[in-house]
Formats: structure tokens, C-alpha cells, sequence
């Protein structure tokens, strides 16, 4: 990873392109994302210290000066016969859900827990211009999920429905006033039709398979257009040893249920931790996109890049 040069700290830069009040509104993001390529140049404009634990990482937005990241703590692991059996040789048993509030400077101004029981793990997050968007699942695939709308003034939660598979990502269309999920892994969508008051007319939802395999998302934001922006990270074992880790970004067409828009990001922390592993969050720039990355777990740094065409 090449070295931050530091000559736009992250206040400078959010003081000249404020987010706009309806973040999802910004058309140009999907424009400006779909002349990217694999020859693309990223460029790292700053890097930012979190100033608090941050566990593991999952979803993040910006509204205003404030980024939100929500993360999961797991307090219990154990073996179990259904955890191998799934593959991962251990379960978690037991674990904190949280949403962070945090300024450019990587203090911590707020934060809550959400979630109750086995069901801890909050996901992808997206933000409507007015609230935030968070699930929160088991920490398994196939699993259950609660969904709630956060003030994101005030960090109030509101229930909004409880699903029985584990919700990985959400996202708002306002154009149509459905509420877009991914499962774990991303392997499947779901969509809700809300009413006027912002709850599922109907709680139940058919799942689409996703038709992109290469990537599996972590986190998404609508970009207008009926459109989601996805970040995402697979690892490939290398025949004779070792293992390959690639991120991505996908753009998703909500109506069709697929990608229209596909790149990689070469940027890794270490060999091992490629930079979309854990949340992004992205906006246009002047002339360019911006994203935000957080990959590492525990002790993270907010890393600022910006990419164009």
C-alpha cells in the first residue's frame, strides 16, 4: 500500500464537498463508477486513526460531518457439531451488535447496540437522507434478521420487521419506496414495498438468486437510478497452497437483480487483507469518486481514496 501524503486531511476535504442531503439522489455516483476499469488509478488522499475499538467492521455511510459504522463483538466462541458442519469449525454464541458515530478526526461522538440475543450481527448500512438503514442477524448463513431505521441525530432505533434469513446488506430506493436486501454472502435479494409511514406493507419476500459469483458483497448504498453500489471481497485457494484475496465494487441494477458494472480494487493493507474487506462507503468527488475504507477489525483505519474514470 503506497504511503499517505496528507496534504488534503479528511476535515479539508469534507469541508469542500459537504454529502448532499439526499445522498442517494447523486446520479452522477453510478455514472462516474461505470467509467472505471481495471486499469483504473487509485489514489490515497488521507488515512485517518479510529480512535476507539472497533471490532469487526460491517457497514458504513457519511451523512454530513458524522460516519456511522456498524460492527459486530463476539464474546463467546465455541466448537460445535453444526458450526463444522456449515464450515466454520466454530460458533459464535454470543456477541454485541453495534452502530458507531464518529467525526473526520476518527473521534467517537455516539454510539448504540442494537440487535437481542443470538441475533447480533448488524450488516450493510445505507442512509435515505433522513434515517439510517441497519439489519441485524444471526451470526450464521440462513439464519434470521431484525431491521431497523436509526435517527441518525439522535442514534433512536425503530423496529421496522423481522425476516428469516440473515440480511447481510441494506438499501433504500426512494424512487420506489422499497427497502433492498442481500443475504449472507449476497447470495440472494430481497425487496420490501413500504407504505407512507416507512414500515413493509407485506414482511414476507421472495428471494432472487444473484447472478454475480466472483465477489461476495459486505456492504452496499443506493446510488440513485435504481441502482445499489456494492463492496465486496472473496478469497480463492491457490492449488498447492496458500490463498488469494480479491475485492471488488459491483453496481446492481434493483429492478433486474444484476450487476451492470463490475471492477477490481487492487489495494491491499497487507497480502492478505485486500482494502474492501470490511465496509466502504463512496461519493462523487469534483471530477473523481471517493471512497472510504475500513478494513481492519479491532484497531481500524479510515483510509480516503479517490479514483477516476
Amino acid at each position: 500500500m503506497q504511503n499517505a501524503v496528507r496534504a488534503f486531511p479528511l476535515a479539508a476535504i469534507l469541508a469542500t464537498a459537504a454529502a448532499p442531503a439526499m445522498a442517494q439522489a447523486d446520479n452522477s455516483l453510478h455514472e462516474r463508477f461505470q467509467l472505471l476499469s481495471k486499469s483504473s488509478h487509485w489514489t490515497l488522499v488521507d488515512e485517518v486513526a479510529v480512535a476507539f475499538p472497533t471490532y469487526h467492521p460491517q457497514g458504513m455511510t457519511r451523512v454530513a460531518d458524522a460516519f456511522f459504522v456498524s460492527s459486530v463483538e463476539v464474546a463467546e466462541t465455541r466448537a460445535s457439531v453444526g458450526a463444522l458442519s456449515m464450515g466454520f469449525g466454530w460458533a459464535r454464541n454470543a456477541g454485541v451488535g453495534h452502530l458507531f458515530k464518529f467525526g473526520p478526526d476518527g473521534t467517537l461522538i455516539d454510539s448504540i447496540t442494537l440487535g437481542e440475543g443470538s441475533t447480533y450481527h448488524p450488516g450493510g448500512i445505507d442512509f435515505d437522507g433522513e434515517a439510517l438503514w441497519v439489519p441485524v442477524a444471526e451470526y450464521r448463513p440462513d439464519s434470521s434478521s431484525i431491521v431497523y431505521k436509526v435517527d441518525p441525530e439522535t442514534l433512536e432505533a425503530v423496529e421496522v420487521l423481522r425476516f428469516d434469513d440473515h440480511i447481510g446488506s441494506l438499501v433504500y430506493d426512494p424512487e420506489t419506496d422499497r427497502l433492498h436486501g442481500v443475504s449472507w454472502g449476497s447470495r440472494r435479494f430481497y425487496a420490501w414495498q413500504l407504505d407512507d409511514g416507512g414500515m413493509p406493507v407485506d414482511v414476507t419476500a421472495e428471494p432472487i438468486a444473484n447472478t454475480s459469483h466472483y465477489i461476495d458483497y459486505q456492504d452496499c448504498q443506493y446510488v440513485g437510478s435504481a441502482r445499489m453500489l456494492c463492496g465486496g471481497v472473496n478469497r480463492y485457494v491457490i492449488p498447492g497452497g496458500g490463498v488469494f484475496t480479491l475485492g471488488g465494487l459491483e453496481l446492481v441494477d434493483l429492478e433486474r437483480n444484476q450487476p451492470v458494472h463490475q471492477v477490481p480494487v487492487p489495494l491491499w493493507v497487507s497480502p492478505d487483507l485486500v482494502m474492501t474487506y470490511n465496509p466502504v462507503h463512496c461519493e462523487s468527488a469534483a471530477d473523481d469518486l471517493r471512497c472510504y475504507f475500513m478494513p481492519e477489525d479491532d484497531t481500524s483505519t479510515l483510509f480516503v481514496y479517490e479514483v477516476r474514470g
